[in-house]
């Protein structure tokens, strides 16, 4: 599969301008009707209602989270997304503590342009220490 440089660059800009938006709806168009996301091997969302869903559900907690595109770039088959994610803990039963971390998706493309398939990455336990003690910043 051939992946233009700089079409894949806009498409990285876009996706982490939808995550920024507060509208799940718009990161989830990102996916193939069928798409899938896993967040660090935890069981996939399917679809993009259940992805919308996962979505959601950081945009609640973290209604200020801010997503940087690090870095986007094709490895073989597939398409390294790496980015970097701040907000306030603020959500229904949020701690109130501000995050910062790291992470990386690893993207299959699909035939229609689309991730078909995301596998997530991030230091959990970095995250939840955050969670409880905040970033240190």
């Amino acid at each position: 599969m051939k992946i233009d440089t700089a079409q894949l660059r806009d498409f990285g800009k876009r996706y982490t301008a939808a995550w920024c938006s507060q509208d799940a709806e718009r990161v989830a168009a990102f996916f193939s009707t069928h798409g899938s996301l896993s967040i660090n091997g935890g069981a996939p969302a399917l679809g993009r209602g259940a992805i919308r869903e996962v979505v959601q559900e950081f945009m609640t907690a973290f209604p200020d989270l801010v997503l940087t595109m690090d870095d986007v770039r094709v490895e073989g088959d597939r398409v390294v997304y790496q980015w970097t994610f701040a907000g306030t803990s603020t959500g229904t039963g949020g701690t109130g503590r501000r995050v910062l971390f790291s992470g990386f998706e690893e993207w299959e493309m699909g035939a229609d342009g689309l991730i078909a398939g995301s596998l997530g990455h991030f230091d959990e336990a970095d995250y939840q220490h955050q969670l409880e003690h905040g970033a240190g910043f």
